[in-house]
């Protein structure tokens, strides 16, 4: 692989130009609230431009490329939505038109995700043009994520194309390193219900917010209780976002409403997750509180509906894994520091893809998760050139 590697690098280089042009075309294009449509035009223009096999939208409207007809499948998954800009008076530059200082591209998008995009697509046309596609099914699979993560591969497998790959690598931000694995999620709801009345009779009345009070601090103080492991780390949860029902400020509430963010180790299932919520309500609450796992079912733009819960695994691979280590070996060929696996701390696809469906998976992109959904979102142009550098090589590492 030694002659290859040389003529993978020789290539990038000769595209660099290209890939980081293409890299400020997809940022330029606001792809917020799931809205991937028009960043997914511009992508497949670039698939076409490249001659891959085959481009189309799937139902639900992510862009998939495919090259080959091989018996193996891999599929390379970038997720090309993103979260909103927040204030825009809290941005130093144009989020979309970004700026570029020092190498590093400053963008909405720029480290999470659409910093993978270039290097997948570009990497899997060399892969392909020096015959290390050969026996393979190659996907692009550039997706909606945000909002739901595993959705997007979830109808991959399960509705269109309606294919279980043999690997998946995501395109997650991981510092150039390979990433295998990371800690799952159960989202959650506690409603208490109430009886509204005038604040100035609130003696009549039966406060809900009082009702979550302690559930809240309960929470708060749950950490040291959940469960741990050397790899993936120590469960974590926290309050993420409180409603409240009333007739008016100057009444008593008589529905509120605390929405909780449960990230869950291995060892830890979603059944006893919830039950360690629902041992918070005080007794004398418990008719009039309920816990209740969170459920997804919005409509992506295209109007395509695929309702899941908000429950996702915890997964992680072994050092040893056949696909953890060909994505070591690929970083060795392309030249970069000796470095140990890691793993995310936040959530990505994976949770569908290793951990439900049970198909291998590592991450590698470039980027540090840290910037994401910050004012800072940013990614360095010559790791988003490297980084094709590693998915043109992976494909003929893998046995």
């Amino acid at each position: 692989m030694t002659d290859k590697t040389k003529e993978i690098q020789k290539r990038v280089e000769a595209a660099r130009e290209d890939i980081i042009k293409f890299m400020r075309d997809i940022v330029a294009i606001p792809s917020m609230e799931s809205q991937i449509g028009e960043v997914g035009k511009r992508i497949q223009e670039e698939m076409k431009k490249l001659g891959f096999d085959e481009i189309r939208y799937d139902k639900m409207g992510n862009t998939i490329g495919r090259i080959g007809n091989g018996k193996k499948v891999i599929v390379f998954d970038s997720h090309i939505d993103t979260v909103g800009i927040g204030d825009p008076a809290s941005w130093q530059w144009d989020p979309f038109v970004g700026k570029v200082e020092n190498g590093i591209l400053y963008a909405r998008g720029a480290c999470d995700e659409k910093n993978s995009t270039p290097g997948m697509i570009y990497g899997l046309a060399i892969a392909r043009d020096l015959g290390l596609l050969d026996g393979w099914t190659a996907y692009y699979f550039g997706n909606m994520e945000e909002w739901c993560d595993g959705i997007a591969p979830n109808t991959f497998v399960e509705v269109d194309p309606k294919i279980k790959p043999d690997f998946v690598v995501i395109g997650e931000p991981t510092k150039m390193l390979v990433y295998r694995g990371h800690k799952g999620r159960l989202e959650m709801k506690v409603t208490a219900k109430g009886k509204s009345a005038h604040a100035a009779s609130n003696h009549l009345g039966d406060n809900a917010i009082y009702k979550l009070l302690p559930i809240i601090a309960g929470i708060r103080d749950l950490e040291p209780k959940l469960g741990d492991h050397e790899f993936l780390g120590h469960g974590k949860i926290t309050v993420s976002d409180m409603h409240v029902k009333t007739p008016s400020i100057n009444a008593v509430p008589d529905e509120a409403i605390i929405y909780i963010d449960r990230r869950m180790t291995f060892g830890e299932t979603k059944e006893a997750v919830k039950k360690q919520v629902e041992d918070l309500i005080p007794a004398e609450f418990k008719d009039s509180v309920k816990v209740e796992e969170l459920f997804y079912d919005e409509p992506s733009y295209t109007g395509f509906v695929f309702p899941v819960d908000k429950y996702f695994p915890a997964w992680a691979y072994e050092e040893s894994h056949p696909l953890v280590q060909a994505g070591q070996e690929a970083r060795k060929l392309i030249g970069l520091p000796e470095a140990k696996p890691s793993k995310w701390n936040f959530s990505t696809n994976g949770i569908y893809w290793a951990g439900k469906a049970g198909i291998p998976s590592i991450g590698f992109g470039p980027g540090d998760e840290e910037t994401a959904h910050t004012v800072n979102d940013s990614v360095s142009l010559d790791e988003v050139v490297k980084a094709t550098e590693f998915y043109a090589v992976l494909p003929g590492l893998i046995k």
